[in-house]
């Protein structure tokens, strides 16, 4: 258990092309740079840049965004398996920059188990310590309590081609744990494994975590482990912190158009529109419909002293109710209807724009609505609508 502080951590990743080629790919932008924006300069390609957090003891911290984004090459720069170009990292308060992975006090759990298949479970668990020359009778104790953790004591003379993919995933995490490390460090541990079987793992480290004192740091491209694991969640694109907070807060104030479009599954959605101000308070216009803003963000835009403007009005699939009744409504096209049991997933063309819609079965008055084709009528709880800048993509409130 430790704290880890990351300043101004900074990775570039040098151009050691020939001059020749240099000048080629100023013609022609590299792929990574293409598909992920990130920052070139004269010293090489910017993969992370400017990353500060402070990670308290025990804490659990997520870093989550699309691949290529950064979380890892932030991961591994904690492990000391990448150099750090820039900045300082201190782990329980001393800087790490120039100490070897071993000298960390650090264990990693990689996406792919990275398990010695000659050895059995129990002498994969046990090769860390023997490594450390741990004494026989504690390395037992040791082993004997990380399987009881995890549920592999019936495992521990197999070899790991003898187990499932989870089995293989918990004999990892086992090796990480026995070592009794300050920080456990986990990159996309889940992703090689099915959907059941990510679930039922995600489980496990919840309850994992609540049995062993260990600060963890875990990477993921996949928003639903974030937001069921982290105690706070840093949001990354492009090799940049979009946002840090827990998993409410990002859920609820996102800072940015990205945030609110990677949070949420479905995806929030983004509507053109204005804002207005009405006898003193700030309302949306979208299409002919004029939806008030709740008094709490009424607050917040009015802080900043934001005017009428063009915006990208977002509105989560929850929190958009159907209603076909007359009046100043938004318009759509239902294009596709999902049947999710206690709710339809209705996917819409509105307004030239992709639209989702989550209706619970219950509230269906006219199961017309379902059908492809069939046009519809909606609006926005007025409470649940954040308002972007259209071409910054910063939340207006914030």
């Amino acid at each position: 258990m430790a704290t880890v502080t990351l300043k101004h951590i900074q990775k570039i990743y040098p151009n050691t092309e020939a001059p020749s080629k240099k000048k080629k790919k100023k013609e022609e932008a590299p792929v990574e740079e293409k598909k992920y924006k990130l920052k070139v300069t004269e010293e090489g390609v910017v993969a992370v840049d400017d990353f500060n957090l402070d990670i308290a003891d025990k804490e659990f911290i997520v870093l989550v965004g699309p691949s290529g984004c950064g979380k890892s090459t932030t991961l591994r720069m904690v492990a000391g398996l990448e150099e750090i170009t820039r900045g300082e990292l201190y782990i329980d308060g001393k800087l790490v920059n120039d100490e070897p992975p071993k000298d960390r006090d650090i264990a990693m759990v990689f996406q792919n188990y990275a398990l010695y298949p000659h050895m059995t479970v129990r002498e994969n668990l046990e090769f860390p310590l023997k490594l450390r020359k741990v004494p026989k009778a504690e390395i037992d104790q040791r082993v004997n309590d990380a399987a009881e953790i995890l549920g592999i004591m019936q495992f521990l003379d197999r070899k790991p081609k003898a187990l499932s993919g989870g089995q293989r995933q918990r004999v990892a995490i086992g090796r990480a744990i026995v070592r009794e490390p300050k920080v456990l460090l986990m990159d996309e541990p889940l992703s090689n494994l099915d959907a059941k079987l990510r679930n039922q793992m995600r489980a496990e480290i919840i309850k994992l975590r609540k049995r062993i004192n260990t600060t963890f740091i875990y990477v993921t491209h996949d928003q639903t482990e974030a937001m069921t694991l982290g105690d706070r969640i840093v949001i990354m694109k492009d090799g940049e912190v979009q946002q840090i907070g827990t998993p409410q807060e990002v859920f609820n104030n996102p800072v940015n158009t990205f945030v609110a479009g990677f949070i949420g599954m479905p995806r929030m959605n983004m509507f053109g529109g204005k804002l207005l101000k009405r006898n003193g308070e700030y309302c949306v216009q979208i299409q002919d419909s004029i939806i008030q803003i709740s008094k709490d963000k009424q607050k917040n835009l009015a802080a900043h002293n934001i005017g009428e403007r063009d915006v990208v009005v977002g509105a989560r699939p929850e929190h958009i109710i159907l209603d076909n009744v007359d009046g100043a409504m938004i318009d759509g096209v239902v294009e596709v209807s999902e049947m999710m049991g206690s709710s339809v997933h209705l996917h819409l063309n509105s307004l030239g724009r992709d639209c989702i819609i989550i209706v619970p079965t219950l509230d269906l008055k006219d199961n017309s609505a379902l059908e492809t084709g069939a046009n519809v009528k909606f609006t926005i709880v007025p409470n649940a609508i954040h308002v972007f800048d259209p071409e910054t993509g910063k939340n207006l409130e914030f």
